[in-house]
This record gives C-alpha cells, sequence and structure tokens, in this order.
C-alpha cells in the first residue's frame, strides 16, 4: 500500500457505504479496518448457538426509507417485519401482567410519546427533563417506559441524552429482521471491496495537500480521507491526529458518547419453551428507571434461544465483571419471573454475550448527545481541509 485517492478508516456500515459510493463514482479507495472481519458493531454469530445471533445491530428500523432494506433484497435476503408477530410477556412481582395491567402499560407509552412529541426542547435540556417538563412520571408503569426508552433502547439514561436529539433519532416503524442477520449483510456488502484488515492506523497527517495514514501496516497516501470509526475511539485517542483537530471538532466528538448495550444468547436445555410464543417480548415492570433488568425476546424465528438486552449503566457495571458474571445476571433477571423453572428450561454452559464496552475498537454500542449539544452531528459531520478529512 502507497497510496489512492481516497483513504477509508473502519470497514462497518459508514465505512462501507463510503467505499462503495467511491468506486461507483470512478475513485480508487482503500479501506483500512483494524478488526479481522467487516461490519463494526454489525456482527453475526452463526456457530455458538447453532442459529444466526447478531452480537450487535440486529434491526432495519425505518425500513420504508433505510436503504439496507433494498441493499438486502437486491441479495436475496429474506426480511421479516417483527411487529407483525411482536408481543409483550410482562411480569410485576413474578406475577404475569394480565389484560388490564397490559392495557395500561401501552396506554403509558402512548402517553410518553405524544406527551413529549408535543413540546419543543429547551437549549441544554435533557430527554428525562422534557419528560418531567411534559407531566410525565409518578405513574405505575413509568419507571418501565423510561427504562426502557433510556437505557434498553437508547443505552443510557435519559438524563444523559440531549431531547432535541432523543426526538430526531426516535426509533420509525417497520423494523425489519434478517433471518440470515445484520451482520451476515454487512458482510456480503463489504465482500468485493478493497479492504485491509489487521490494519489499524495510529496517525493521520493532514497538515499536507495529501493525508497520510501510518500504522503497523505502513504508510498509505490519499487525496482525502473518510474516518468512519466509532466517536469513543476518537475520543479515547487512539488515532492522532497531526494537527490536532480544530477545537469545535474535537468537541463534538466527545459530546457524542457511546452508551452500551449488551446482548446475551441462552440456549433452551430441552423441549420447554416457557409458555412463550417465537418473538415474544419478555419484560418487567421496573421501580426506577435506572434499576437493572434485563429484557428479551423468545426463540427468534423459532430457533431455541432467547434474545437478551441489558442497557445502560448496568451493562457497563456487567462489562467490567465479565461475561460471566452478565450470565449470572440474565438467569437471576429470568427467574424473577420464572422461577426456578427457567433454570431448568435454559443451559448457562454456551451462553453467548456480546462485550462492545471493552472492546477496543468499538468501546460502547451506539451514540447519543450530550444535554446541550444536540448539534455536535452536524459539527463532525463538516469537512475539514476542503475535504481532505471527513468524518462519519
Amino acid at each position: 500500500m502507497s497510496e489512492t485517492d481516497v483513504l477509508v478508516v473502519g470497514a462497518g456500515a459508514a465505512g462501507i457505504a463510503a467505499a462503495r459510493a467511491l468506486l461507483k463514482a470512478g475513485l480508487r479507495c482503500q479501506v483500512l479496518e483494524a478488526r479481522s472481519r467487516p461490519g463494526g458493531r454489525a456482527a453475526t454469530d452463526t456457530a455458538t448457538l447453532g442459529a444466526p445471533f447478531d452480537l450487535g445491530a440486529t434491526w432495519l428500523h425505518a425500513a420504508n426509507r433505510n436503504p439496507l432494506r433494498l441493499l438486502a433484497q437486491s441479495l436475496g435476503m429474506a426480511t421479516f417485519d417483527h411487529g407483525s408477530a411482536r408481543e409483550s410477556v410482562c411480569f410485576d412481582a413474578g406475577r404475569r401482567a394480565g389484560p388490564e395491567d397490559m392495557a395500561a402499560y401501552d396506554a403509558t407509552w402512548e402517553t410518553f410519546h405524544t406527551r413529549l412529541g408535543a413540546l419543543v426542547p429547551l437549549p441544554g435540556e435533557s430527554a428525562a427533563a422534557l419528560a418531567a417538563r411534559s407531566g410525565f412520571g409518578g405513574g405505575r408503569w413509568d419507571a418501565t417506559v423510561m427504562h426502557w426508552e433510556g437505557p434498553v433502547i437508547c443505552a443510557a439514561p435519559l438524563a444523559e441524552m440531549d431531547a432535541r436529539d432523543y426526538l430526531d433519532t426516535l426509533l420509525e416503524a417497520p423494523d425489519l429482521l434478517l433471518p440470515e442477520g445484520t451482520g451476515t449483510l454487512l458482510a456480503r456488502l463489504a465482500a468485493e471491496l478493497p479492504v485491509s484488515y489487521g490494519a489499524v492506523v495510529e496517525r493521520l497527517d493532514w497538515s499536507g495537500p495529501r493525508v497520510v495514514a501510518e500504522g503497523r501496516f505502513g504508510r498509505l497516501e490519499a487525496a482525502s480521507t473518510i474516518v468512519t470509526v466509532p466517536t469513543a475511539v476518537l475520543a479515547a485517542g487512539a488515532i492522532r491526529f497531526t494537527p490536532e483537530l480544530p477545537p469545535e471538532t474535537a468537541q463534538a466528538i466527545h459530546d457524542l458518547p457511546l452508551g452500551l448495550l449488551t446482548k446475551i444468547g441462552l440456549r433452551a436445555r430441552g423441549a420447554d419453551r416457557l409458555d412463550l410464543a417465537p418473538f415474544a417480548g419478555i419484560e418487567r415492570r421496573v421501580e426506577r428507571e435506572e434499576e437493572a433488568a434485563m429484557t428479551a425476546i423468545a426463540w427468534p424465528f423459532g430457533h431455541d434461544h432467547l434474545m437478551g438486552f441489558v442497557g445502560g449503566p448496568a451493562a457497563w457495571d456487567l462489562a467490567k465483571a465479565g461475561p460471566a458474571a452478565t450470565v449470572a445476571f440474565a438467569f437471576e433477571e429470568l427467574s424473577k419471573n420464572f422461577g426456578a423453572r427457567a433454570m431448568a428450561a435454559l443451559r448457562r454452559e454456551g451462553a453467548l454475550v456480546s462485550d462492545w464496552g471493552r472492546d477496543p475498537f468499538s468501546r460502547g454500542a451506539y451514540s447519543h448527545a450530550r444535554p446541550g449539544r444536540a448539534a455536535a452531528r452536524g459539527i463532525l459531520a463538516a469537512p475539514l481541509a476542503e475535504g481532505r478529512l471527513c468524518f462519519a
């Protein structure tokens, strides 16, 4: 490797998209990927549980306008509308909630989104403060909804994210699943791209007319560079920039931290399916948004495993303790709902746990803007040096 038209740092979704667009435009490009595989925080394990399991990105949200939908279909990959099979099974102090409680739960979800959507966020306001100003809070199911909206869906507490950014990035149906896995899709999209794996970029010099990337792979020059690595990796100083980045760009990187969502795969021990249909969502009522809890999806596509989720501060604490602690916590949570039956129905051995928090090339799951910093995404997206240095 010596020179190319455009250098792309990172072969996750953004890097793959950039490389495909560059090649379509007739430009030479080279993608440098630190890992031994493409996909970034989209990775599908097909062996551990005997079926595809997405350790990271899973759903194609806003599928009616999500370009990944058409790309998946062009590759002959089937899509499945999760909403068509979604069923919430919620427990309250070990008791399965009945129709009346579930109706109240659903109404609380509707109230939350209606009230927050009717307000204009104030400068610097957090999503939690917006919820409080809307009058939401204090009801029986309110903390459970806020737990979902913060730690589970956004991977961080509502108090830590900007209200404007939160509203701008709300989920939008339809939410499609790929039976073969989202990581599988990205791997196929990257298959014919010029990607060098195990190529960790340690330094980017953008002081001259061409950008120079350096690492153990050697030295590579390009007319311009697109950096697509996660903001948490950039904030940790994993890449040294010469000259240093402008203060506003550096600040934007720090204003877009990554929260953490950990996924746990647990396989059935025998025929017991806990009286749950495929795609049933397992939830429990919590007393506080920040309460450590695990939600799960049962038997996706009829497979014999559960897909659990732990988000926010609880996920960070478990990441520090290690995968074994995460599996133990998962069984504690399931036992709160199913009692000893959970231990008999599911295997502890062979469990699968994602580890994005300790992964040096991720350092988290996905980003949110700190309160008052909703403009950070636009600032980071602004090209530097007349386009020679760009960030995804």
